[in-house]
């Protein structure tokens, strides 16, 4: 009676296009999981906020750099926005250390199929891989380790983002879209800031006030922090791929953004008609 052959099993899974499977096949316990058992969520950092929005050409994603523990300041330098491979990028908002997991795997996902397809994946089987990623949680979101990505790419014609639920669930997102303790703010910033015809630079100036307004009423929510010179992580990504931009981009317009503040604590108006 033939017993289970490991060698055979990992052989099988060698010819898949999925290194989520591979790695489920050959090395399970490699895998990102939450504890095995008991709530945890309140023991561990969470990070907020994620913003983006499209812009002519493309789309930005931002991500402030607090993570918190119940009501205390853990991190003020995380980084919670990564590029994923040449045409997409992810920002995750949640469990710190989950999230940063299910990104690295992601990453790893991309570049494997890839290497095994011999082409990229398309940015419509991306937006499905990570939400077969996020699905494969769900037993840590239920105890209160939860991962909420958002992910934001070129599909060859035009910028695009897709929201998850917990999950799993993937909802394309139009013009912009915030996720995190402080998305109710964001997103009623962004609706009064994003407009058509908005260049990159406008897209990223609109994000960085949309991520002020949070930091006013979320105390999660981190603005650009001028002393200790910290800025939002910023990508855009365009028809010439992925861009994460520097610390001296980022804070020249963030700088903008602080000093219209002082004069204008509320931020820019829209027009009422």
């Amino acid at each position: 009676m033939g017993g289970f052959d490991a060698a055979a099993a990992v052989g099988r899974a060698l010819g898949r296009s999925s290194f989520a499977d591979l790695l489920a096949h050959a090395a399970p316990e490699a895998l990102p999981r939450a504890a095995a058992s008991g709530p945890g969520g309140e023991a561990a950092p969470h990070g907020t906020t994620i913003v983006c929005a499209t812009f002519d050409g493309g789309v930005a994603i931002a991500g402030d750099r607090r993570a918190t523990w119940a009501s205390q300041i853990v991190q003020n330098d995380i980084e919670k926005v990564f590029p994923t491979d040449a045409h997409s990028a992810v920002g995750v908002a949640g469990t710190a250390g989950v999230a940063l997991d299910l990104v690295r795997l992601f990453q790893v996902e991309l570049e494997h199929y890839e290497k095994i397809e011999g082409v990229p994946l398309s940015f419509e089987g991306k937006a499905n891989r990570l939400g077969g990623l996020i699905r494969a949680q769900l037993d840590g979101a239920l105890r209160g380790l939860g991962v909420l990505p958002v992910l934001v790419g070129w599909d060859g014609a035009e910028g695009r983002i897709v929201s998850y639920d917990i999950v799993g669930g993937r909802y394309d997102e139009t013009g912009f879209y915030a996720v995190g303790s402080g998305a109710p703010f964001a997103r009623g910033s962004l609706k009064k800031l994003h407009r058509p015809g908005l260049d990159a630079a406008g897209a990223v100036t609109a994000l960085l006030q949309s991520l002020v307004d949070a930091a006013d009423d979320d105390s999660a929510t981190a603005g650009p922090d001028a002393v200790r010179r910290l800025y939002p992580l910023v990508c855009t990504v365009d028809a010439a791929g992925v861009r994460r931009w520097t610390d001296a981009e980022v804070e020249a317009l963030a700088e903008r953004v602080l000093a219209a503040r002082r004069e204008r604590p509320d931020g820019p108006g829209a027009p009422l008609l």
